[in-house]
């Protein structure tokens, strides 16, 4: 388990939400921190940077030990080690999480983690990382439910499976939402109005994308029988109504890319609008391809 920390208010909310993770889990938090230039990018022939040189290692230090007092705070006997690297915190924390079972981040932060949510650090991350990526933002509800954004699509199968995980170690119930349309038929959302474009049969439609819903969750509904689901089969716009339900959630998991994307792309549109305007933390999950 890895939180990237900057010293910023955001990160150390990222260290609350880390250090439960990493509690329900059984295994050791470590705090990454990432500053100054890459190796890689000094030009030739200077000498090697040293964060020594510029007075950086006492308030680096600092950091890391408000964050450690931090998690501490919330989880007394979590297991920590710190991690201070010399480099871009986007290619840090994407080798980091090669070793990780699930990586944690503020919403927004300064230094390092600047515009993690104005920019492409996020959406980089949740592309390309190793493990799953929780972004933490919004007012989540401590007593919501995990809300996991089904899309039926095979790349979506690892959210489905870490999504009833989360909730059986929260102990809480998933509603599993599933957003159609009329363009549901053409798995992509084009120009025009989805509610009202006209299709053959719109019931027939609805009972295939009831379906889907019900063959995505049977499954793991055997695997964690102890956890409470809810199918949510909703006829609306995908993102807004994505968004809507997460202001109820403590927490909200997608798949990184699901049936509507193009070829070739790691991550949706529907995962890129839930980073920047979900109300609660939002988890995003590679598939396998």
């Amino acid at each position: 388990m890895i939180v990237g920390v900057d010293g910023s208010a955001s990160s150390l909310d990222a260290v609350d939400v880390a250090a439960r993770e990493a509690h329900l889990r059984g295994v050791p938090l470590r705090i990454v921190h990432a500053f100054g230039h890459a190796p890689g990018r000094l030009p030739v022939g200077a000498a090697p940077w040293n964060p020594a040189d510029h007075g950086l290692e006492p308030m680096v230090h600092g950091v890391l030990a408000r964050a450690e007092e931090r998690a501490h705070g919330v989880v007394p006997d979590v297991e920590i080690t710190r991690s201070v690297v010399a480099g871009e915190p986007l290619e840090v924390l994407e080798i980091e999480s090669r070793s990780a079972a699930l990586a944690v981040v503020g919403g927004r932060g300064h230094s390092g983690f600047a515009g993690l949510l104005l920019g492409s650090t996020a959406v980089h991350l949740a592309a390309h990382g190793h493990c799953p990526l929780m972004v933490v933002r919004g007012r989540p509800d401590p007593a919501g439910a995990v809300v996991l954004a089904v899309d039926g699509s095979a790349a979506g199968e690892a959210a489905v499976e870490f999504a009833f995980a989360e909730a059986a170690l929260r102990k809480a119930p998933l509603v599993a939402l599933h957003v159609w349309n009329t363009w549901s038929e053409h798995a992509y959302e084009g120009p025009g109005d989805p509610l009202t474009a006209v299709v053959a049969d719109v019931d027939h439609l609805r009972a295939a994308e009831q379906r889907l819903l019900d063959e995505t969750v049977a499954s793991l509904q055997e695997v964690f029988p102890e956890v409470a689901v809810e199918r949510r089969l909703v006829r609306s716009r995908i993102r807004p109504a994505l968004i809507d339900a997460s202001r109820s959630a403590q927490l909200l998991v997608t798949g990184a890319r699901g049936r509507g994307g193009f070829a070739g792309l790691l991550l949706g549109s529907v995962s890129q609008a839930l980073l920047h305007h979900a109300h609660c933390p939002v988890t995003v999950v590679r598939g396998k391809e």
